[in-house]
């Protein structure tokens, strides 16, 4: 299970991650379509970037599912995050309250 301030990266591109909210469905967190990894951890050497999955992220964004979960991107990267091969969305802002 992957806790909250838990760092990841991709095995394909540059992305590199930190769960803000953490839910069950983060277990299957992926980059390009490859299934992200701990920040300190080993790359794969055949993994390959999904032409599918290679919308890219942004740096400073927050990325959220259905569920719940909510990532933020540290470094940007090619990888669309997904968790399998549902991407996740654009978490919007929210318009701050009118001053009178």
């Amino acid at each position: 299970m992957i806790k909250n301030g838990t760092r990841l990266q991709s095995q394909v591109c540059d992305t590199q991650v930190i769960v803000v909210r953490a839910a069950d469905s983060l277990d299957d967190l992926r980059a390009g379509g490859v299934p992200m990894i701990p920040l300190d951890a080993e790359k794969a050497s055949d993994a390959t970037l999904d032409p599918a999955f290679a919308d890219g992220n942004l740096m400073g964004k927050r990325y959220v599912d259905e569920n719940g979960a909510e990532v933020l991107v540290t470094k940007a990267g090619a990888g669309t995050l997904s968790i399998g091969t549902t991407p996740l969305s654009l978490k919007e802002a929210k318009p701050l309250p009118a001053s009178d």
